[in-house]
C-alpha cells in the first residue's frame, strides 16, 4: 500500500512559463502529489497554455493556491528542501532526490519542495528558509534542467519513496532523522529577526554585512531542527539579554 504524498507541497517560486505550470501540474497527478504552491507567477496559471499542457490535471491548477511570497507559502511547514543547481558563497551540503525526498515523505505534518526561477533559481534568502538543499545529478555537457523535468524527476522520486517499490532504492536510502516536534517555518523565522535585531543593536551584526552573516546562523539553526519550546526558549533568552542591556542603559543615564 503507498504512503499518501497529500501533505507535501511543490512550491515555485516566480514561474514565468505557463507551458511549464501546466506540465507541472500533469506530473504532480501522475504521481499522486496535490498540492500546488505558486509564489508570485509571472505568467497565467490558469491559461490556455497551462490548461493545454495540464490535459487531465487542470483540477490542480483550479486548486493550486497563489500567494505573493515565500513565507506565506510554507506557513505551516516543518520540514523544508529546497532545489539549487548553481554553487553557492556559503558552503551548502548538497543532496540527490533520491538521499534527501525521503525526509519529506516521513511526515504527518506539511512539508515543502521548493524549485525557483527558471532563468535565475531561489535566490540566498529564498535559500535560508529550507533546512536541506537538493542538486539533481546530470551530465557535465548540459547541466540546465527545464524546471517541468527537474519536478518531474523529484516527484518520481517521492513516488518511489511512498510505494517503496524499488528495492536498490530502499537499501540505498539516506538515514531518516527521528521524528520530531519540529517548529515551522514561520515560528523560527520570528526567532530570526528577533536574533538579528538584537545583534544589530549590540554590534555583533552591522547593517552592511548582516544579511550575510544571518544566512550563516540561519543555516546553523536550521540543521538543528528546532522544536516549538526550543523556538520559546531562546526567544526567552533573546527577551532577557534585551531586558538586561536597556536595565544598563537606565542605570548610565542617572
Amino acid at each position: 500500500m503507498s504512503s499518501s504524498l497529500h501533505h507535501i507541497r511543490i512550491v515555485l517560486v516566480e514561474p514565468a512559463g505557463a507551458l511549464n505550470i501546466g506540465s507541472i501540474a500533469r506530473v504532480m497527478k501522475n504521481m499522486g502529489l496535490t498540492q500546488l504552491v505558486v509564489v508570485n507567477p509571472q505568467c497565467e496559471v490558469l491559461g490556455e497554455e497551462a490548461t493545454r499542457m495540464a490535459v487531465h490535471a487542470i483540477d490542480l491548477l483550479t486548486i493550486a493556491r497563489i500567494v505573493p511570497d515565500l513565507p506565506t507559502a510554507l506557513q505551516g511547514c516543518t520540514r523544508v528542501i529546497a532545489t539549487t543547481a548553481r554553487d553557492r558563497a556559503i558552503p551548502t551540503q548538497l543532496e540527490t532526490p533520491r538521499q534527501a525526498l525521503p525526509w519529506l515523505v516521513d511526515s504527518n505534518e506539511p512539508t515543502a519542495l521548493i524549485f525557483g526561477r527558471e532563468d535565475s533559481g531561489l535566490t540566498n534568502a529564498e535559500l535560508n528558509y529550507a533546512t536541506r538543499y537538493l542538486r539533481i545529478p546530470v551530465g557535465s555537457e548540459y547541466s540546465s534542467l527545464n524546471l517541468a523535468q527537474a519536478v518531474g524527476v523529484c516527484a518520481y522520486e517521492l513516488q518511489m519513496c511512498a510505494t517503496s517499490a524499488d528495492d536498490n532504492l530502499i537499501t540505498n536510502l539516506a538515514p531518516i532523522p527521528p521524528q520530531t516536534d519540529i517548529a515551522p517555518v514561520e515560528l523560527v523565522e520570528g526567532y530570526y529577526q528577533q536574533l538579528e535585531s538584537l545583534l544589530l543593536d549590540i554590534g555583533y551584526l552591522l547593517p552592511h554585512t548582516a544579511a550575510h552573516r544571518m544566512e550563516k546562523i540561519r543555516r546553523l539553526y536550521n540543521r538543528s531542527q528546532l522544536s516549538p519550546n526550543e523556538v520559546a526558549l531562546l526567544r526567552g533568552v533573546l527577551r532577557q539579554v534585551s531586558w538586561a542591556i536597556n536595565t544598563a542603559k537606565s542605570i548610565d543615564l542617572k
